[in-house]
């Protein structure tokens, strides 16, 4: 480790004891150490006897001090958690300031430019900078474990933590510093770990605006700046910027109604309301605080015949505030003019419509006038620089913020539209159809006010048909009339199981018929959208079948849209768990077939992944900077071609492989009481407990069926086990199946979609733990389904290793194997506080009430806990 690392560490772990000291008392401390200990030994050689030891201090616990350690241990995860990341961010921090760059690891735009012009040329090169397109898409999916308030305790630990870097701190600043951090881990230990309720849909909006006030608006014009100066060098900031703001800001969040009812029309409306609230309030700050400075003077800096237009416009549409700006600006014709733009967008966030713009158009019109001047002038330096910071917020975000993406099931479109050809649309009709239609005119209505670009996706969960899609249209006309205008739509099929990816070409070749998507195309330059869902997939078939059906998905989709003339967007449906599509994702487009990227990548961020990608400005720069040099390195000819040839050469083993993994992962959960024995052996009810989120953890569950389990819940029981199967189960079956290590290892070298999905098990595989998933699988009465899975596990990492040829998980991957092995010890005395806690819920009826409460609990308090340990839920 690190010695900084380390040493952050040792301050945080020692300042969290003295608070338990301090809170509880020494009796506390005491048996976390001796458990901590225990956990620890139970690493040596013969670990067994400690481990069980564990056990039996564990067992010793009254449910009072068995919470206690629990809240302890999770407290020690999130300020290890913390730690890790305020190391990363000082790491790069130094990385920048030595080389410039966002990254010296090859992995960023830099060396992705200066590889394109190799292959493509200068110009090639610049056009596909201009066509570059990033679209993150927030999610509302319950994967946050953490409580807002524990994240906000986080945050300002990190912000002390980081004072302690500067050189000059010492004395009565540093001893200042300690006390407040020990005020603030004293809070982080006595603040509630769990919410006492589910969030609704508008809470998780505001937490989503929470990532934008403190991260976004600021981060995305840096990255364009940091792309520009790649491209214009030395005269970055003098001439007109080469970059186009390539970054565009997606989100379900209190739009996504798909097995949620909490997500009303209302509520959609009023997210978007809330997101103008907060795009306004942002750039009526940076707007008026780039006039405020703006003091040349009309002698140096005279305006351009352009400018004093916009001023006449502008004291036409308000004698007074015009006068009264003239006078504090009597001679700066730029700063008068930029501090009208902020009264306008303070009047169109107050709705004053004398004053108010009506759309971010026409702000921007007027900033670009406001630089045209200035470059006249020949004031370039803040023409490109600080206003055009301003003009890429205004392009990047619009008056709307984020694109509210409404999210469907198609089962829920084909029965509305049966009650409406029974009853009419004015009939008698449920409330969940009623619903439906109102969603129609909530969209006409957020575009109507915020813009088109505010609400004009609309995706379809478990497309089928291409009637599924043109249902709604037909919908939409049922809403508003077939008289009215209706909203701009562009309705985006989400390919889920296995069945649907296999269909999908058909389903697209006959939706492109339909009379409003040919009207689309033609209005879009013939660009069409298309989401591929790994979640689904994956509880479908398995991981290692669902990967390779989504691969080849993508090969046939993006065949058929160059056949069709079609410029695609395939939008990836990806959590952020590795069973649900996780991991690295400049990895993950790299290894993408050819002509499936083209310069676009779309995807999914949600839960403990938009904190951990977006909740830091250098850690956001960085992860944007990755993924905006895979997608242009993702279509550089060597890149397709290696693909291409990759995917034809190991056709083979891909084909092998799939059909052992399937039946595997058949075996196991097509086996009769499997789902009644998966929910005994892990938390999968109790997850659904757990206040996450706003969307329910099933879609009307039964548990003699697995079909309407989320995948999240799937996913995150099996992590809370240590068992992690979504993310590895059937593959080592599938590599035995291919039996050829010189052949597996030759596919590994030179199959990326092979090696990375081969390197993600790897690290699914670091965080399982066969010991303590045997505790878990103990719950059950099925031995046989244990027995299976114990197999399957030892099976995959056995070949996982031959494959790398490796000789334990994660020796090349330092910062990774660190992490897990830092952690791995104090997970496990969270699970088996847990394991404790199931095995009272699940083989003892008698309790009272009051005592399965207090149980319920600490069950709930040990998966927030190992849910922090691991660092992934669902």
């Amino acid at each position: 480790m690190p010695d900084e690392l380390r040493a952050d560490v040792r301050l945080l772990g020692g300042m969290l004891g003295q608070i338990l000291t301090e809170s509880v008392g020494e009796d506390l401390l005491d048996d976390v150490e001796r458990l901590r200990s225990l956990t620890i030994a139970a690493y040596d050689e013969d670990g067994s006897a400690s481990i069980e030891a564990a056990e039996a201090l564990i067992e010793s616990f009254s449910l009072e001090r068995a919470e206690q350690v629990a809240r302890a241990f999770t407290c020690y995860f999130h300020l290890v958690n913390l730690a890790e990341e305020h190391h990363r961010v000082r790491i790069l921090r130094r990385r920048e300031a030595d080389t410039g760059a966002v990254s010296a690891l090859n992995d960023d735009v830099q060396s992705a430019v200066a590889r394109l012009r190799d292959e493509v040329g200068a110009e090639e090169t610049a056009r596909r900078i201009r066509a570059l397109e990033f679209r993150p898409v927030l999610t509302a999916h319950p994967t946050e474990a953490r409580r807002r308030a524990v994240a906000a305790a986080i945050r300002r630990i990190t912000e002390l933590l980081a004072e302690r870097d500067v050189q000059a701190i010492g004395g009565i600043t540093l001893a200042d510093n300690h006390r407040r951090l020990l005020g603030q881990i004293d809070t982080l230990w006595r603040t509630a770990p769990l919410r006492s309720s589910k969030p609704s849909p508008l809470d998780e909006v505001r937490t989503a605006m929470n990532v934008f006030d403190q991260t976004l608006f600021e981060t995305f014009p840096v990255v364009y700046r940091r792309f520009d100066d790649l491209l214009n060098g030395e005269d970055a900031g003098l001439v007109e910027p080469r970059v186009a703001p390539f970054v565009r800001l997606g989100t379900w969040i209190g739009a996504d109604r798909d097995g949620n009812p909490n997500v009303t029309a209302a509520i959609t409306k009023q997210a978007a309301a809330i997101a103008n609230e907060h795009v306004l309030v942002a750039l009526e700050s940076v707007v008026a605080e780039l006039g405020r400075s703006l003091t040349h003077d009309g002698d140096s800096t005279p305006g351009s015949a352009e400018l004093t237009a916009l001023w006449r416009t502008q004291t036409r549409m308000a004698e007074e505030l015009t006068r009264e700006i003239a006078v504090r600006s009597p001679n700066e014709p730029h700063r008068r003019v930029l501090l009208v733009v902020a009264e306008r967008v303070s009047a169109t966030r107050r709705r004053d419509a004398d004053l108010a713009y009506r759309t971010s158009d026409e702000l921007l019109e007027d900033l670009l006038v406001v630089q045209r001047s200035l470059v006249e002038a020949r004031a370039t330096r803040v023409a490109y620089g600080e206003l055009q910071q301003v003009i890429w917020q205004v392009q990047t975000f619009g008056f709307h913020l984020a694109e509210h993406e409404v999210r469907q099931h198609s089962q829920v479109h084909r029965e509305t539209l049966a009650e409406i050809a029974e009853h009419g649309v004015d009939g008698p009709l449920s409330e969940r159809a009623v619903e439906v239609l109102d969603t129609f005119r909530a969209i006409a209505f957020v575009q109507d006010r915020y813009g088109v670009p505010a609400a004009r996706r609309y995706i379809v969960s478990f497309t089928t048909s291409a009637e599924d899609l043109g249902n709604v249209y037909e919908l939409a006309r049922h809403a508003l009339g077939e008289d009215a205008d209706l909203p701009v739509l562009d309705v985006i099929p989400l390919f889920e199981t296995f069945a649907d990816l296999e269909a999908s070409v058909g389903v697209l070749e006959e939706y492109i018929t339909q009379p409003e998507v040919v009207e689309r195309l033609a209005a879009t330059e013939r660009r069409l959208e298309v989401m591929l869902g790994y979640s689904d997939s994956s509880k479908d078939v398995g991981p290692v079948s669902a990967t390779l059906a989504l691969y080849d998905a993508q090969q046939r989709i993006a065949d058929w849209a160059q056949r069709n003339n079609i410029t695609l967007t395939l939008f990836h449906g990806r959590g952020g768990a590795l069973g649900r599509g996780g991991g690295p994702a400049n990895r993950a487009i790299l290894a993408q077939p050819p002509h499936s990227v083209d310069g676009r990548f779309k995807l999914t961020e949600q839960g403990e992944v938009i904190a951990a990608r977006y909740g830091d400005p250098a850690i956001a720069a960085r992860h944007i900077d990755q993924v905006a040099a895979a997608t242009l390195l993702a279509s550089a000819p060597s890149n397709e071609q290696r693909n291409s040839e990759a995917a034809e050469a190991f056709a083979g083993i891909a084909a092998v492989m799939d059909t052992a993994s399937r039946k595997r992962f058949f075996e196991l959960v097509h086996s009769p009481g499997f789902p009644a024995w998966f929910a005994q052996v892990t938390p999968q009810e109790e997850v659904g407990l757990l206040p996450l989120g706003s969307r329910p953890a099933k879609r009307g569950l039964s548990i003699n069926s697995l079909d309407d389990l989320r995948a999240i819940p799937w996913v995150f029981a099996w992590s809370q086990a240590r068992i992690n199967l979504t993310g590895w189960f059937g593959l080592g079956t599938a590599l035995a199946a291919v039996g050829d290590v010189n052949e597996l290892r030759r596919a590994y070298e030179s199959w990326p979609l092979f090696s990375t999905m081969i390197d993600n098990v790897e690290m699914s595989l670091a965080k399982t733990d066969e010991r303590i998933a045997a505790r878990y699988l103990a719950l059950g009465d099925r031995e046989d389904l244990a027995a299976l899975v114990l197999e399957e596990m030892a099976l995959t990492k056995e070949w996982v290793l031959r494959t790398t040829g490796k000789d334990r998980m994660l020796a090349n991957m330092r910062v990774l194997g660190r992490a897990v092995q830092m952690r791995s010890p104090y997970v496990d005395a969270l699970s088996l506080i847990q394991v404790r806690a199931l095995r009272s819920l699940r083989l003892d009826d008698n309790r009272p009430e009051e005592e399965i409460a207090r149980i319920k609990r600490l069950l709930l308090i040990t998966l927030n806990g190992v849910a922090a340990g691991l660092q992934n839920t669902g």
